[in-house]
């Protein structure tokens, strides 16, 4: 039998040094984790520690590695819902902020169409009534020039939107193809706000992926529950800054043209009447941090980049002594009288919040406004006692799997069945270091991977063995029998695996949720089975021929 190269034992050892080394961290999983978690704030406060934060610092040496396996939804527990985006909300917008241009189009030939006014019309209609119809040509035109090319692949060559005329009305909607356009900006936007607010708060692996056409599902471990996961997505955290006209407590008082009648959040019975064109909108922020006004009570700082800096300057400039609304989501959270010019473009918003909601207001502002509102069609909360349980089992499961794989492989071959053990053990170990390493999510299903990947593992010894004992009755020495064994054996071995890959591969890529999971976990357990069945098995049998040079074997 000829000897395996050296640099291919040294390499072989390395590998199995580096997946037991990298997996033990798992092991003390409560530990390491405190210690992340005190290391990662300690870092983001430049260097300043808490006393506990040193403390749980020191619960994990800092030379050793780190890295965790990240527990799914049904293993650490956590919030799961699943979202509706109200598409249609972004149609109306359209069309609110498509007026002012149609009336500004139509103004230059008033001589043509006469008096323009807008018509009652469904929210993604824009319905403009010209006195004069013999213009109609002519302002038809004039709004079509409006239009632009719509940026699809599917959607070239077609304007964004659709005018017709119906008596003396303009009629101005979305195209077909913008509508589609749209819709998917609308999700993508929604799908990263969302993304952005939940890793503000810091919570591990979250799960956020479209589902169907306008579907969003949410599921994030670790939070306390689905309604606490709603708070901090739910909201739209659309913020605009607005001149007031006036203060009132009719709720019905008629606000004027150009005008909106808003609810004050924290006085009850107060209405404010402000101007619908923002002064001035959260798009321009470019930080928000939690912070406490002059009388230590929690508040909200912000800064607005330069053009939203250049607007709130001018404006406090030119209205000091005037009231000036700070609206969110269509509620005035305050409205301060404007002591002094503001050239900074930075300020504070003050309102009856509590540390918690000045920290989730904050959160929400940096992460940006929902393009639209959602509906929660779907939540649950998955309590950590039972994601508790489901870790539990899935231990009990693994732990019987790998003694019934154990004791049948010890009862079938012996000695050479515990070499296949020792390799089978290092090849768990290196499941969980690349786990860890590249930062993927262990789900139950993951669970089911891995025990799954024990009976494939030792499927290969069991292949090699059988072929080593045709050699031997053939009357082949032991070492050119083993040496035969792993060299037959290993295109059947290969051929069986890379099939379990493919499928592995094609789980993942049309699977989702707990499919992703499991897939995972087998592919990386057919990878690692390969190397620790085929090379590590291999390199142990060897090892031990040349200590103890024996003259029969029995497998």
């Amino acid at each position: 039998m000829e000897p395996m190269a050296l640099w291919k034992r040294i390499f072989i050892l390395l590998v199995c040094g580096w997946g037991l080394l990298a997996a033990v961290p798992n092991v003390f999983y409560t530990q390491v984790e405190r210690h992340n978690d005190a290391a990662t704030a300690i870092e983001a406060a430049g260097g300043t520690a808490t006393p506990e934060q040193q403390a749980a610092l020191a619960e994990w040496p800092g030379f050793l590695p780190s890295a965790l396996m990240n527990l799914g939804l049904d293993l650490r527990g956590g919030a799961h819902l699943l979202a509706e985006v109200q598409v249609e909300d972004v149609y109306k917008t359209r069309m609110d902020a498509l007026w002012p241009e149609v009336r500004d189009a139509l103004r230059d030939l008033r001589d043509q169409v006469g008096a323009v006014r807008r018509a009652p019309s469904p929210d993604d209609i824009l319905r403009v009534t010209i006195s004069n119809p013999e213009g109609m040509a002519a302002a038809l035109e004039a709004v079509r020039g409006l239009g632009s090319s719509v940026i699809t692949l599917t959607g070239v060559g077609q304007s964004t939107i659709d005018v017709t005329s119906e008596g003396n009305d303009i009629v101005v909607s979305l195209s077909a193809a913008e509508k589609q356009a749209t819709d998917e900006r609308t999700i993508q936007q929604s799908l990263e706000i969302i993304r952005r607010r939940v890793d503000e708060a810091g919570t591990r692996e979250p799960t956020i992926q479209r589902q169907g056409e306008d579907r969003i599902l949410i599921q994030v471990p670790g939070i306390g529950s689905a309604q606490e996961l709603k708070e901090l997505i739910g909201q739209t955290a659309k913020l605009t800054f607005n001149a007031v006209i006036s203060r009132t407590t009719d709720a019905g008082a008629t606000a004027g043209p150009r005008n909106v009648l808003l609810p004050s959040l924290d006085e009850q019975g107060v209405y404010y009447i402000v101007e619908q064109s923002p002064v001035v909108s959260g798009e321009d922020l470019v930080d928000a941090q939690p912070s406490f006004d002059q009388n230590g009570a929690p508040a909200v700082s912000f800064r607005f980049d330069t053009t939203g800096a250049r607007k709130f300057g001018d404006y406090t400039a030119a209205n000091i002594g005037a009231p000036f609304a700070i609206v969110l989501d269509n509620e005035v959270i305050s409205a301060p009288v404007i002591q002094s010019h503001i050239p900074g473009g930075s300020g504070i918003i003050t309102g009856n919040f509590t540390v918690e909601d000045s920290t989730r207001l904050a959160v929400l502002l940096r992460a940006g406004a929902l393009p639209a509102e959602m509906n929660f069609l779907e939540e649950r909360t998955i309590g950590p006692e039972l994601g508790q349980d489901s870790i539990d089992a899935g231990k009990t499961a693994a732990l019987i799997g790998a003694a019934a794989v154990s004791l049948y492989m010890i009862a079938s071959y012996g000695w050479f069945g515990m070499m296949a053990n020792i390799a089978l053990a290092v090849n768990i170990a290196l499941i969980m270091a690349v786990l860890s390493t590249i930062g993927a999510t262990l789900t139950l299903p993951g669970i089911a991977g891995i025990v799954l990947t024990m009976g494939m593992a030792v499927d290969a010894n069991v292949l090699i063995y059988e072929r080593i004992r045709e050699e031997l009755r053939d009357g082949v020495n032991p070492r050119r029998a083993v040496e035969a064994g792993f060299e037959r054996a290993f295109s059947a071995i290969m051929d069986s695996n890379v099939t379990g890959f493919l499928t592995a591969i094609i789980m993942y890529w049309l699977g989702s949720g707990a499919v992703r999971g499991f897939a995972v976990t087998l592919g990386l357990g057919i990878i690692t089975s390969m190397f620790t069945a085929v090379y590590v098995t291999r390199l142990i049998v060897e090892l031990w021929l040349d200590w103890k040079r024996p003259k029969t074997i029995v497998v």
